[in-house]
């Protein structure tokens, strides 16, 4: 099912967007709707759970780690191949 949605913009608005669907190869309801959806996946993920789930799977990992001196340490040592 599909829903139209009526939004009103100003003249030099609309023209500004027509010119950018234009250049981009769109129309301009394409355009609009790649925005959206660009828009909505900037936004943090609607279930709690689902990030508390990747929260614990993250957790789950043991990787190797030290001092944040020593880390840095160790990759400026690998840049110039020599102790830093």
């Amino acid at each position: 099912m599909s829903t139209r949605l009526h939004v009103i913009l100003d003249d030099a608005e609309m023209n500004e967007i027509r010119a950018i669907a234009r250049r981009d190869g769109m129309t301009v309801a394409a355009w609009v709707r790649r925005a959206i959806r660009a828009a909505k996946a900037r936004e943090p993920a609607p279930d709690p759970q689902r990030k508390l789930d990747a929260l614990r799977v993250a957790m789950s990992h043991s990787f190797p780690t030290a001092d944040i001196e020593e880390m840095l340490a160790e990759i400026a040592k690998g840049y110039s191949g020599r102790p830093a």
